[in-house]
């Protein structure tokens, strides 16, 4: 294998480490309202589990408040009770065809709650870049057996460790941002 398919590869997976961490950075609520906060919530509707995204249209008509209005009128009953069984904390109020859902002020404690679940996050991240780096050395250490350079095999070494190194600083901004997010009032 070629030391640059082994760099394609290996970037290729940190970022979509660095990517899954943003996204659930993403679902974790900031006392903001946020679509994606109920977009992926699984409603039992004619006859299957789909998202509330495929069967209604999600908005956020002011910075409290998500608003989601059902294309068929008979999927709000499901919707709510979908949103009700997710416990999101947020209590759905149906007013006719739309459900709106106020959120609520977040407490200092679970403030560090959300702080807790995106480290975890970030450490799931980490932990991925750094199998990613693991399997890039490996396959460089196979290439080396194979005729690579010594040379060319510490270069790639240092290469390898730059980009973990680049990858993993990522994840720590979006978690140092995330964080002040979640702590600021």
């Amino acid at each position: 294998m070629e030391t640059e398919q082994i760099f394609e590869k290996m970037n290729r997976v940190m970022s979509k480490s660095v990517d899954h961490v943003l996204h659930e950075f993403s679902t974790l609520h900031t006392g903001k309202a946020n679509p994606s906060m109920v977009e992926n919530v699984l409603v039992d509707v004619y006859g299957s589990s789909m998202k509330i995204r495929d069967v209604a249209a999600i908005t956020t008509p002011d910075a409290r408040t998500v608003q989601i209005q059902p294309w068929d009128r008979s999927t709000a009953a499901p919707i709510e009770k979908a949103l009700i069984d997710a416990k999101l904390g947020i209590t759905p109020i149906v007013t006719g065809e739309l459900i709106r859902m106020p959120i609520p002020e977040l407490s200092g404690e679970r403030r560090e709650e959300l702080c807790k679940m995106a480290q975890g996050y970030a450490e799931q991240g980490r932990i991925g870049i750094r199998a990613s780096r693991k399997d890039a050395m490996d396959a460089l250490k196979e290439a080396q057996k194979e005729g690579l350079p010594e040379d060319d095999y510490k270069r790639s070494e240092k290469e390898v460790q730059k980009c973990t190194d680049d990858f993993v600083s990522k994840i720590n901004e979006a978690l140092s941002g995330k964080e002040s997010d979640l702590r600021a009032i």
